[in-house]
Order: C-alpha cells, then structure tokens, then sequence
C-alpha cells in the first residue's frame, strides 16, 4: 500500500462520516431523541479526526501521483484547497460537537444552540466534503470532469463469411 492508496481509503471515512452525522443529527432532532443527537455529536467529532487523517494523506498522495500521464499539478492544487476547507469546517464542528458532549454530559442535555450549530456546521461541512470529493475524484477520473464526453461504442464485428 502506498500514500495513494491510503489517502483513497480513508477519505471516504469524513465524507461519507459528514452525511451520516448529518442525518442522525437530524433524525435526533425529529425524533427528539437525546441519544440519538449525541450519536451524532460523536459522528462529527470522529469525522473531524478522520478529515485530519484524509488530509495528511493526501499530500503525500498528491507528490506520488503528480507525475503521472493525464494529472494535472491544477487539478491537485484546487482540490487541496477544498480539502482544507472541508478539513477546518469537519473540525470546527467536531470542536462544537465535543462541547455539546462535554456539556451535556455535565447538564444532562446538550445545549439546543449547541445542537442548532452542530446542524449548520453539519450542512457547511457535507457541502465542502461533497466538493472535495468531486475535485478530487477529477484528478484521475476524465469521467468525472466537467464536459467529458463518452467515445462512441465501437461498431460490432461482423463474423467473416463462412464463420
């Protein structure tokens, strides 16, 4: 296994980390579960620390790949700077998220700021984490690259008479 490899295998932990935080914060809220929000609080406390784990990788990711045919140091560079965006809004949340699970734990409930703020830090974080992802993805995906065309399918061989 290389930094690559290890940066495409832990960055799916916050993406997908952020999303599911997300939805069981809301879920906690509808169904005005206690345990459910602090689930979620800790969903984002852990997508915090993995978002740090992902971004550590990806530098080095980055100097591996950089030189391959079809890489592009622009494409590398917008996508690091979305990652870092995503990485301080993952841990901004996961600071207020890791106060919410202080204080509740001290008042018996989590604050409904704390919750309120965890939910719109939970939005902005799954944006940017979706958009990191995206760049990221476009790094070595032409598919996934704004104006990619599939080629035309080859037209079918046709058997040779007598075959």
């Amino acid at each position: 296994m290389n930094w690559a490899h290890a940066h495409l295998i832990i960055n799916h932990v916050p993406v997908m980390g952020s999303v599911f935080a997300l939805l069981l914060l809301i879920w906690g809220m509808v169904k005005k579960s206690e345990d459910v929000r602090q689930a979620a609080l800790w969903g984002m406390v852990l997508t915090g620390l993995a978002a740090g784990g992902a971004y550590l990788t990806g530098s080095y990711a980055g100097d591996l790949v950089q030189t391959l045919p079809g890489v592009s140091a622009v494409r590398i560079s917008t996508h690091e700077d979305a990652a870092l965006l995503a990485l301080i809004a993952a841990i901004v949340a996961g600071v207020l998220a890791a106060t919410g699970l202080v204080l509740g734990w001290m008042l018996g409930d989590v604050p409904r700021w704390c919750i309120l703020g965890c939910l719109v830090l939970g939005l902005v974080t799954g944006a940017l984490m979706a958009r990191a992802a995206n760049l990221g993805g476009e790094i070595r995906l032409p598919e996934a690259r704004p104006g990619f065309e599939w080629p035309a399918a080859p037209s079918p061989v046709k058997p040779a008479p007598g075959d």
